[in-house]
């Protein structure tokens, strides 16, 4: 709601909120005025004082008229900052906070601490914004300094400035000074990040989203919520962020939220705090023996808070107790808070326990928020039962039940709002939004089907609904979609390469995208964009933001100068070396190799050139790892290789194209020839092969198509001297690769070549992969024995060899890989000697079989006679029958001593075909081949 205010609008407010801040402070050093308005004698203020017995610990108080600076601070300023939170969120509160615009005064005047950093290789010297390290102790633990701190100010208010204005008005004041102390020692907005006490009451009345709060996750707006932002000079507002803490509530709360649920620190605040608040306000009934004392407001106006401190803390029963109340204060507030925090944990054992009990298959997490829920709701209400009511209690009734009303109605649609969120929800829109923006990129025409709706209108159910309806969505657009997706996932750092499979398993489900697909997309991608999946990157949505707040500065900059110096000038000369562009670099901390990045993105010729030449290094080491495999020592594990074989075989068919893309891009430019030339010898083949079944004849030069075409100087070959460590080197790698197949198939040859590596691979690096397979065909390496260098047959690994015969065959060839595990386990494998029937003519077809080993003959019942035709290894068998759920018209018989079948029930086959549309579409297109091969040879008949 707050967050689209325009940023200087709400400066002005900052200035306004802040000078009156500080005047309230002035007023506590000298305020004669208001004073007046308390006298017992004046004719109309409702703040008078009454001539009533207010007792404390028996005796009645002495009262006398008092300013009102530490009246309107504790009973108007506090609590309206709690209202804002819950009602309004943070990112009203975080824009408007004095304390936090104070804090950035050295920001502001360019007063801020930094690290000077030296390139030893060039001599250059750059400064760079010092920020908290997220692996530091206050990295690890600014939460429980932050309850510290509003823990030590609430007993502070107790015990010395609820009513000492002098005091009060010192807090205060070394407040603002730490905070603009912490805005010079560290960048960003460090202060509200890791020290200030306010912290975490915004976290818990402000998280997952206050009442009328926006979503960062679904919004369009490049500058989301309270994201601290900067205006340029022709009124643009841009982001100013500079990745102080990873993740920022500033940028998306419930992000925040959701990612910090389950940490040990979030049950200490959540339930502390509600035990905090609740000792807070009871003490004034302990202290007193009453609660007029609190409610009468007597004690923001006692003169001698101080004189007390000594005196007995408690009085119960109607008997002071001799603890001297600086001692009583942290005690009792200290107990209540390690009560409710032991407490809450308790709760939520129960709660689990009660929901496995009801299988109600609630999530550990859902659980968790629903409870935290809660206590956000009871301890608003509770604190408005006390929070400003010696000041809500001069306003006639009528006003008052307006109040409370007000409060416990919007109270209750914060907690109907926030009940039924939770992490998947919040997951499902976030890819709902990144998925609506890939079909707005699309072009499709949605009005006709939307009723005057845009795709923004549509809720996340709807999105999916309408991809799944809408004409033209076809395979390549969905697949185009979902890439986009991926890609805009990792960028942000919301997916890594790992967890990317698990996080989008909900949308890959909506959508009809398998787990292979994905895997296809992630190695687009990483060609595409080499740093996309590199691990030395860091890669999140504030880094990303970061970075682009300092592109855009950059553009600007160029934009600006372009008018008097040449933009190449500019670019190599001017830019790096500008007293704007360290500035720049401090203000956004830039490292050297992210300002390389970036400068590198502004030319394409310089981007294209270094993507070329990372995409060639790793062709050169697939070219190696594809000899590797074709050495002879491997040849008779062919059928096991052949897997291999045909996945690095793909990716390097990807390089190759992803390269003639850049060389589409750079056209004539220098840099095209050498490339070409390069990219020639390296891989003439799969080149040769790309060129002539894709039309790159346009889109190329004619002399880089010449020089792709014509053979390079160095002839290709391939070494037949690769040692058996060379060999395992480049087996190691495939192993890291994501698909199951690859990973089993690598491990088999691996425990081929050298049984003990491959069993302490086995051992060592389990816990790396996920998958059944992998985990079984593991259990199978570490049972080999280890005395003996005897070559292991394949059928002592069950399902890898049938995966292998699945894959080899004519029929299943390139299935993916999950259908094809699939298959493997419920097929079985058969053996029949010489003459025996494997089906009869007449038999129903209840199965598909596939002849791995072996040979056999039909024979064909013809008008002429029988007709004998022989199978081969890889072929199916009755494949038509099983598919229309007829009989045999053929009879099938063994024709080798040992012949082995591969059998896979017809029901086994159905539901594959029910559950998986692609499996389901390539059998079509196969046996539409197998027709047309049938037709064509019965046609001389």
């Amino acid at each position: 709601m707050f967050a689209q205010l325009p940023e200087r609008r709400m400066h002005w407010v900052r200035w306004v909120l802040t000078v009156g801040w500080l005047l309230i402070i002035a007023s506590l050093f000298y305020d004669p005025w208001t004073s007046a308005l308390t006298a017992a004698d004046h004719p109309w203020s409702p703040l008078r004082l009454q001539d009533t017995c207010i007792q404390v610990q028996g005796e009645c108080l002495v009262e006398q008229p008092y300013p009102l600076g530490t009246t309107l601070f504790w009973g108007a300023i506090v609590p309206a900052a709690i209202f804002i939170l819950l009602v309004f969120g943070h990112e009203l509160w975080r824009r408007i906070c004095p304390l936090s615009f104070l804090s950035q005064i050295p920001r502001a005047l360019g007063w801020q601490r930094q690290f000077k950093r030296e390139n030893k290789k060039t001599g250059k010297v750059r400064y760079e914004l010092a920020k908290v390290d997220s692996d530091s102790w206050l990295g690890r633990n600014y939460p429980y300094v932050q309850f510290g701190w509003l823990f030590i100010g609430l007993c502070g208010r107790i015990l010395f400035f609820n009513a000492d204005r002098l005091v009060l008005a010192g807090w205060l004041l070394f407040t603002i000074a730490a905070a603009i102390a912490v805005g010079y020692w560290y960048g960003g907005k460090s202060w509200c990040q890791y020290f200030c006490p306010m912290a975490p009451v915004q976290s818990i009345y402000s998280e997952p989203g206050g009442l009328l709060g926006s979503k960062a996750h679904t919004s369009e707006q490049l500058v989301t919520q309270s994201m601290c932002r900067t205006v340029l000079p022709e009124g643009k507002e841009q982001s100013a962020c500079v990745a102080c803490q990873n993740p920022c509530i500033d940028i998306d709360a419930e992000r925040t939220y959701w990612n910090s649920l389950n940490k040990p620190e979030t049950s200490f605040l959540r339930y502390g705090y509600v035990g905090l608040v609740i000792g807070y306000f009871v003490y004034y009934y302990l202290y007193a023996g009453n609660w007029n004392y609190y409610f009468s407001g007597a004690w923001v106006r006692q003169t001698d808070q101080i004189a007390s401190l000594l005196d007995p803390g408690l009085y119960l029963f109607g008997q002071p107790v001799n603890i001297p109340k600086l001692v009583a204060v942290p005690l009792v507030l200290g107990g209540c808070t390690a009560i409710a925090y032991w407490g809450g944990l308790w709760i939520e054992k129960r709660a689990r326990a009660y929901s496995r009990q009801k299988q109600t298959n609630l999530t550990t997490e859902t659980i968790r928020h629903r409870i935290f829920t809660l206590c956000t709701f009871a301890i608003f209400n509770f604190f408005f039962i006390f929070g400003g009511r010696p000041l809500v209690q001069l306003l006639p009734w009528g006003w008052q039940y307006l109040y409370d009303l007000g409060l416990v109605a919007l109270s209750t649609l914060w907690l109907y709002k926030t009940w039924r969120r939770g992490p998947e929800l919040y997951s499902r829109e976030n890819l709902a939004n990144r998925f609506r923006k890939q079909l707005e990129k699309l072009q499709f025409n949605v009005a006709q089907f939307l009723e005057g709706r845009s795709l923004s209108d549509l809720n996340t159910h709807e999105v999916y609904v309408l991809a799944k309806v809408l004409p033209g969505f076809t395979r390549e657009k969905r697949h185009q979609a979902y890439k986009g997706v991926v890609r805009e996932a990792l960028e942000e750092g919301y997916v890594n390469y790992s967890s990317s499979l698990e996080v989008l398993q909900q949308m890959r489900q909506e959508l009809g995208i398998t787990d292979d697909e994905h895997r296809l997309v992630l190695e687009e991608l990483g060609i595409e964009d080499p740093q996309l999946l590199n691990p030395d990157r860091k890669r999140s949505l504030e880094n990303q933001i970061r970075l682009s707040g300092y592109r855009r500065s950059l553009e600007r900059l160029m934009l600006l100068q372009q008018k008097q110096l040449d933009r190449t000038t500019f670019e190599q000369a001017s830019l790096p070396d500008s007293a704007v562009v360290r500035s720049l670099r401090r203000e956004y901390s830039i490292t050297p190799q992210e300002e390389e990045w970036i400068l590198s993105g502004f030319s394409t010729t310089a981007s294209s050139a270094k993507k070329a030449e990372f995409l060639l290094t790793q062709l050169t080491q697939l070219i190696d790892g594809y000899r590797a495999l074709n050495q002879p020592m491997l040849h008779q594990h062919q059928a096991v290789l052949t897997l291999l074989q045909e996945n690095v075989r793909h990716k390097k068919e990807l390089i190759v194209r992803s390269l003639l893309e850049i060389l589409a891009l750079l056209q004539s430019d220098s840099a095209a020839l050498s490339l070409a030339q390069s990219l020639q010898q390296a891989s003439p083949t799969v080149l040769g092969e790309l060129l002539e079944q894709e039309n790159w004849g346009d889109r190329l030069p004619p002399a880089i198509l010449q020089c792709l075409t014509q053979p390079g100087e160095t002839p290709a070959f391939c070494s037949l001297e690769f040692s058996a460590e060379i060999i395992l080197e480049h087996l190691d790698a495939l192993l890291q690769d994501q698909n199951p197949m690859i990973q089993v198939a690598a491990l088999y040859i691996m425990a081929q070549l050298d049984r003990d590596r491959s069993q302490a691979i086995a051992r060592n690096r389990r816990h790396e992969f996920s998958s059944r397979l992998v985990q079984e065909t593991i259990d199978q390496v570490l049972s080999l024995p280890s005395t003996t260098s005897a070559t292991q047959s394949i059928t002592e690994f069950p399902t890898l060899e049938k995966l292998v015969y699945l894959f080899n065959s004519d029929f299943f060839h390139r299935m993916q890989s999950e259908t094809l595990i699939a298959l493997a386990d419920r097929a079985e494998v058969r053996t029949y000697q010489q003459g025996d029937v494997i089906t009869e003519a007449g038999d129903t077809c209840r199965e598909l079989l596939l002849l791995i080993e072996g040979d056999a003959n039909i024979h064909y019942q013809t008008e002429s006679g029988i007709r004998v035709e022989q199978l081969h290894p890889g072929q199916t068998l009755d494949e038509l029958e099983v598919l229309a759920h007829s009989n045999s018209e053929n009879t099938i018989v063994a024709d080798s001593e040992s012949t082995r079948i591969l059998a896979i029930s017809v029901d086994a086959f159905d539901d594959l075909l029910d559950h998986d549309p692609d499996f389901a579409r390539r059998v079509l297109e196969l046996e539409s081949r197998q027709l047309q091969r049938f037709v064509r040879s019965v046609q001389p008949l």
